[in-house]
C-alpha cells in the first residue's frame, strides 16, 4: 500500500529523462501530438480512437530496450515473457495470443514506419532511434489488417534532419554489468537527399546466477545498424528507403524452479525462494539466437491534390530456440533429460497502395490493396536421456551410477506454413458540420494458408510421440470487416466519439512439434465486435489534455493456448477456446504546470474473462476452464504516472530530476481449467519506480544521467507456468524485479 501510495504521488516529484516526452512549443502549453494511428497524419485530439503515445525519448529514459520495457508506459499494455522471443507475446486490455505454432499469428500487430511484422518475436527487437510508439487498442482491422483484432503497435523510427549532426550515446548498468552504446548521424547529401544512420552494440550479463557453471544468464549481446534515406526529386514526389540489420545472441529466459517439488528433485535444484528466486543448476543454457534484416521503400506521390502512397517491403528472420526443457544439471533415475534446439527460418513480403484525399474536406477519405506472404519453416529436435538402475533407489541416483541403464530417445520434425493475405480496404470522413463528424470503413480479405509436418522419431520417450507424417494441409477463408462512428466536438477543446469495430483474425494450424492426427483441425478464424466512447479534452489553457475511453469487446472463436499433456510433457494445444470478452474504462493525462515541469500517466481498469469455453478437441471436459475466468495478462487494475523538471540554472549546466512509477493488481499467468494451477500461476500484484537525475548542458550538447531502477527493490515474477520437475512451478523472473543502477553519459552534435 505504501508503495501505491509513492507511485500515486509521483507527480511531487521531478524526472530527469532525455528530452521531455512533452515538449512544449510555449511556456505552458503542451505541443500537439501527431500521430499516424489512421494512415494520414493528425493531432492526437482529433483522433475518434484509444490512442496512447510514447515518444521514443520517453522510452529511452526508462532504460528499455524492447516492447518489454514499454508495457510500464501505457496501463493497457502487458506482456508475457517466455523461455525464448519466439513464444513471447504482447496484451492489450487483457487479449492477446500466446502461441507455440508456427501457422498461428498474434492478436496484436507490430508496425514499424509502415511495414508489418508477421512474426512475434521479430516485434520484439531493439527500440533504437525510436520517434515514438503509437498504442491503438482494440480492433483496428478496417486500416491496419487481419492480426489486430486487439490492437496495434505502431512504431515511428527518426527520419534524418535536414543539417549535419547527430549524437553517441553511452551507458552502463550494475546487476548483472550492461553495457550499450548507440550513436546516429544525419547527413545532407543534397537539398534533395539526406539520410540518418544508425547503430548500436549492447551487451549484458543477466540477472539470474547458473550454479552449475558459475556464469550468469538471461542476459544477451546484440547489434545492429539501420539507415534511411530521404529523397524528394520532385515538389511532388517522396521517396523513403529504409534498410536494416540485426544480430541477437540471448541466454535468456532461464526459468527458475519457484516451488519444492513432490519427489526427489528437491536436492538436485537451488533452494526455491517463488519469485525471489534468483537461481538455477542447468547443464543446457535457455537461449536465443536471431538475425534480422529488411529493406522497405516508400513512395509519396501528389496528384490533383490527393496523395498516392506505395509501401514495399522484403524481411528475412531467422531465431534458433535452445532450450533446456528438465531443468536440471543432469539426468536422475526418474527425473529425465530433456533438451531442445529449433532453428527456424522466414521470408516475409509485404505491398500497400493507398490514395489519401487532403483533410478539410466536406468527405475525406483512405483507401487502398494491401499484399503479404510469409513463409517459415522450422527444424526441430528434442533430446531426451532416460535412464534405470535395479533395484529402483530410493534416494536421488544420477545416470552416471555403475549399473544403470541409458536410453536416449530422439525425435526431429520439419514443419513450416505459408501465410498469404490480400485485402481491399477504405475508410471515410463525412463533415456534416464544423462540429459533426460520421465515420465509415470496410475492408475485404482473403487469407490462404498452407501447412506441412513430418517427424521422425528414434524411440519414444518423455516428451517425444511416435513418427508421424507427412502431413499436408491448407484451408482460405474471406472475410468483411469495418468500423461505423460519430464524432462530435462538444467545444473547440472537448471531442467526443462513439464507434463500433468489427474485428478479424485469419484462420490457423497447430503446427508444433509433437502434432498428431488428433490435432490437424482447422482452428477457425477469430473476429470480434467492439463498442467504444471516448471523450478528449484539451484544459487549462493547453496545458493539460485528459483522455478517457469506455469499451466492451466480444470474441468468437477466441484462439488460444490450452495446457496438456504429451508424451508425459506439458504443452499446449492452440485451439479455438470459445467466447470471451473484454470491458473496461481508460485515462491518458499529460499535464504541464509549469515552464520545464511535465506530468504524464494513464489508468486503466480491465475486466477481461471466459465467456463460454468449448470442450476441448481430445473432448476431455476437464480441460474446459470455467466461465466467468479471468483472462491471463489482464490485471484489473493498472496505472502508470510520471514526473520530468529541469532546472535551468542560467549557467553552463542545468539541472533534472524525477521519477517514472507503475503499479498493477494481480493477473494469471497460465490459463488453466483448474483453479489450483490458475491460483499458484497467479502473479502478485507490484508496483515499481524508478528514478533519475542528472546535469545537461544548457544548449544539449552533453548530458550525464543517472538512473535508480526499481527503487524500493519489488520482486516479481513476468510469468509462472506449471510442468517444473516433481510438480514444481517455473518462474520467469525479469530484470526489473531487482534494484540496479545505472549512468548514461551522451553527446550531441
Amino acid at each position: 500500500m505504501i508503495k501505491t501510495i509513492l507511485v500515486a504521488s509521483a507527480s511531487l516529484a521531478a524526472l530527469a529523462s532525455a528530452p521531455q516526452a512533452w515538449a512544449a512549443e510555449a511556456a505552458n502549453e503542451i505541443s500537439e501530438v501527431v500521430v499516424t494511428a489512421q494512415k494520414r497524419e493528425q493531432k492526437l485530439q482529433d483522433v475518434p480512437l484509444a490512442v496512447s503515445v510514447v515518444s521514443g525519448d520517453a522510452v529511452a529514459a526508462k532504460g528499455a530496450v524492447n516492447l518489454e520495457g514499454a508495457q510500464y508506459l501505457v496501463p493497457t499494455l502487458n506482456f508475457r515473457k517466455s523461455g525464448t522471443t519466439i513464444n513471447q507475446s504482447l496484451f492489450l486490455r487483457g487479449v492477446g495470443t500466446s502461441t507455440f505454432s508456427i501457422a498461428g499469428e498474434p492478436s496484436i500487430s507490430t508496425v514499424v514506419d509502415g511495414v508489418v511484422y508477421s512474426r512475434a518475436g521479430e516485434a520484439f527487437s531493439d527500440l533504437i532511434d525510436i520517434d515514438r510508439l503509437e498504442v491503438l487498442r482494440g480492433p483496428q482491422g478496417t486500416l491496419f489488417g487481419k492480426n489486430t483484432s486487439a490492437g496495434v503497435i505502431n512504431i515511428v523510427t527518426k527520419r534524418p534532419g535536414d543539417d549535419f549532426g547527430g549524437y553517441v550515446e553511452g551507458s552502463y548498468f550494475s546487476g548483472g554489468d550492461e553495457y550499450r552504446i548507440r550513436g546516429a548521424v544525419d547527413v545532407p547529401f543534397s537539398d534533395k537527399v539526406k539520410g540518418r544512420f544508425t547503430a548500436f552494440y549492447g551487451n549484458y550479463d543477466g540477472n539470474i546466477h547458473n550454479r552449475a557453471t558459475g556464469d550468469r544468464v538471461n542476459g544477451y549481446e546484440h547489434w545492429g545498424v539501420r539507415g534511411v534515406i530521404v529523397a524528394d526529386p520532385t515538389d511532388d514526389l517522396s521517396l523513403t528507403f529504409i534498410a536494416d540489420y540485426r544480430k541477437s545472441d540471448d541466454d535468456c529466459c532461464a526459468e527458475v524452479i519457484g516451488t519444492l517439488p513432490t519427489n526427489l528433485a528437491a536436492g538436485a535444484l537451488p533452494t526455491p525462494r517463488a519469485d525471489k528466486s534468483r537461481d538455477i543448476r542447468q547443464d543446457l543454457v535457455t537461449a536465443t539466437k536471431e538475425e534480422s534484416k529488411g529493406i522497405s521503400l516508400q513512395a509519396d506521390w501528389s496528384v490533383a491534390g490527393q496523395t498516392l502512397t506505395y509501401i514495399g517491403s522484403y524481411r528475412e528472420y531467422d531465431n534458433t530456440e535452445i532450450r533446456d526443457g528438465d531443468w536440471l544439471a543432469q539426468a536422475y533415475v526418474g527425473l529425465n533429460q530433456l533438451h531442445d534446439i529449433g532453428p527456424q527460418t522466414g521470408e516475409t513480403q509485404t505491398h500497400e497502395l493507398r490514395l489519401t484525399s487532403p483533410s478539410g474536406q466536406f468527405f475525406t477519405y483512405v483507401a487502398g490493396l494491401y499484399y503479404s506472404k510469409a513463409d517459415s519453416e522450422r527444424i526441430f529436435t528434442r533430446n531426451d536421456l532416460v535412464c534405470t538402475v535395479t533395484p529402483t533407489p530410493t534416494v536421488l541416483t544420477p545416470c552416471t551410477t555403475a549399473g544403470a541403464v541409458i536410453t536416449r530417445p530422439t525425435g526431429t520434425a520439419d514443419f513450416g506454413s505459408t501465410f498469404k493475405n490480400f485485402a481491399a480496404f477504405g475508410q471515410g470522413e463525412l463533415n456534416l458540420s464544423d462540429r459533426l463528424r460520421v465515420l465509415v470503413g470496410l475492408r475485404y480479405t482473403n487469407d490462404d494458408l498452407s501447412v506441412f509436418h513430418q517427424r521422425v522419431t528414434a524411440l519414444t520417450g518423455p516428451g517425444i510421440q511416435p513418427s508421424f507424417g507427412p502431413f499436408n494441409a491448407s484451408t482460405s477463408n474471406d472475410n468483411v470487416s469495418g468500423r461505423l462512428g460519430v464524432q462530435y466536438d462538444v467545444s473547440s477543446d472537448v471531442k467526443a466519439y462513439a464507434t463500433y469495430a468489427r474485428g478479424y483474425k485469419g484462420p490457423a494450424y497447430n503446427i508444433f512439434y509433437n502434432l498428431t492426427a488428433t490435432g490437424t483441425n482447422v482452428i477457425e478464424a477469430e473476429t470480434a465486435d467492439s463498442y467504444e466512447l471516448g471523450l478528449k479534452n484539451t484544459l487549462l489553457d493547453g496545458r493539460m489534455t485528459l483522455n478517457l475511453a469506455a469499451y466492451y469487446a466480444k470474441y468468437e472463436n477466441f484462439q488460444a493456448n490450452n495446457p496438456d499433456i504429451v508424451a508425459g510433457v506439458l504443452v499446449t494445444r492452440f485451439t479455438n477456446a470459445g467466447t470471451v470478452s473484454t470491458r473496461g474504462a481508460e485515462l491518458d493525462m499529460a499535464f504541464r504546470p509549469m515552464a520545464d515541469l511535465n506530468i504524464s500517466g494513464g489508468l486503466a481498469y480491465t475486466d477481461a474473462k471466459i465467456d463460454q469455453f468449448k470442450l476441448p478437441t481430445n473432448g476431455v471436459i476437464t480441460g474446459v476452464v470455467p466461465s466467468g475466468t479471468s483472462l491471463p495478462y489482464a490485471p484489473k487494475w493498472k496505472g502508470s504516472l510520471g514526473a520530468d523538471y529541469r532546472w535551468r540554472t542560467g549557467g553552463a549546466f542545468d539541472w533534472t530530476l524525477g521519477v517514472q512509477g507503475s503499479y498493477q493488481t494481480k493477473q494469471i499467468s497460465q490459463l488453466d481449467a483448474s483453479a489450483a494451477i490458475r491460483q499458484a500461476t497467479t502473479i502478485k500484484g507490484y508496483g515499481i519506480v524508478d528514478l533519475t537525475f542528472g546535469m545537461i548542458e544548457a544548449n544539449d550538447k552533453y548530458r550525464v544521467l543517472v538512473q535508480v531502477k526499481n527503487l524500493f527493490d519489488e520482486s516479481f515474477a513476468s510469468a509462472i507456468t506449471s510442468g517444473g520437475p516433481g510438480g514444481s512451478y517455473r518462474y520467469i523472473i525479469p530484470r526489473e524485479a531487482d534494484r540496479y543502477y545505472g549512468v548514461t553519459l551522451r553527446a550531441n552534435f
